[in-house]
């Protein structure tokens, strides 16, 4: 017996009977061999965790636009406490702690520069369209590895596409994901405005602390906890409907307080332009296209639409900005 054969075995005797078991995956796109150490999940994990996008995530926007300061959330922090939120959940109740990592870990792998900002802007100028959850699934699919891909599974990709609030994922592991991504983006965001000094307290409506809290800790901790009571022994993922109600009724809040304050969305707008201009640079000139996007085009038949969106949609800020100024601004002449 391999070791994952007997992880594999483990996995059935201790957890739920509602667990997605790593042996009864569905399978990957492409065939692969089975690893003798690590489960498919496991392993679908770690190809995320060495991928390319992955790494860019650390140079790529929150919330803030490059913010002066060494303590404000980026895309990477963000997944990385998605993660242990969803990490704690899933094995508090006994589900495949290694995919709901995985999912953690790849949720938002195809997110723009410049955060939500940049995703507007190539969904508008783009005539394909974007979102960050089709695209990071595209991330995984295809554009890793030259055009191989990932070759993940079909939970730990269903995962990923379906994190949105509006969506609902096929295991609990996925639906695990899609609240601790909301409950993640809630607490550090509160936490990063009262550092910029766009809140000066962390204090909420008494509607909504009396009923999950009063600091942001405490509403962090009171959801998990909420999930945790409410989904053991059942086969979903699911709050109380008070703390729900009022889960959403602090997302609303901070719509209105955060999100569209000037001083954190000031420079969207100049963001979204930038955005916009470079696509329509590549779109005009595709052959300016690093090379591997112009072999996507030119051999194997990609549309020439998505591929400037993927390698738009690939920058992080600084690379954004660094090839906008290449592009656009006058280099300053010097006199020798």
């Amino acid at each position: 017996m391999t070791i994952r054969e007997r992880l594999e075995e483990q996995e059935e005797k201790t957890f739920s009977p509602y667990a997605q078991l790593s042996k009864n995956s569905k399978g990957r796109i492409k065939r692969d061999t089975e690893d003798d150490l690590r489960p498919v999940y496991q392993r679908d994990r770690d190809r995320i965790l060495h991928s390319k996008a992955f790494r860019r995530l650390k140079d790529k926007t929150q919330v803030f636009l490059i913010p002066e300061g060494d303590h404000y959330r980026t895309r990477l922090t963000h997944t990385l406490e998605v993660s242990q939120i969803a990490r704690t959940i899933a094995r508090s109740l006994s589900l495949n702690e290694d995919l709901t990592e995985a999912i953690a870990l790849g949720h938002d792998l195809g997110h723009t520069p410049f955060g939500h900002a940049g995703e507007r802007a190539l969904n508008r100028v783009c005539t394909l369209g974007f979102d960050h959850e089709r695209q990071s699934v595209r991330v995984v699919d295809f554009l890793e590895k030259d055009g191989e891909g990932l070759n993940l599974t079909e939970e730990v990709r269903d995962g990923i596409l379906n994190h949105g609030l509006s969506k609902r994922p096929a295991t609990l592991e996925g639906r695990i994901v899609r609240f601790a991504d909301k409950m993640a983006y809630m607490h550090h965001d509160m936490d990063d405005a009262v550092r910029a000094g766009i809140l000066h307290s962390d204090r909420v409506p008494e509607s909504i602390s009396s009923i999950i809290g009063e600091t942001t800790g405490e509403r962090l901790d009171r959801l998990i906890h909420d999930i945790i009571a409410h989904s053991q022994g059942k086969d979903d993922i699911m709050m109380s409907d008070a703390v729900e109600k009022a889960m959403l009724e602090l997302r609303a809040w901070m719509f209105q307080n955060i999100y569209t304050d000037p001083v954190a969305k000031g420079q969207e707008g100049k963001a979204e332009r930038l955005v916009e201009t470079l696509y329509l640079y590549y779109l005009k000139s595709p052959e300016e296209l690093p090379a591997e996007y112009r072999r996507f085009i030119n051999d194997m038949g990609e549309k020439t639409e998505r591929v400037v969106a993927d390698f738009v949609s690939s920058m992080t800020d600084h690379y954004a900005l660094g090839i906008y100024n290449e592009l656009f601004l006058p280099n300053p002449w010097i006199v020798k």
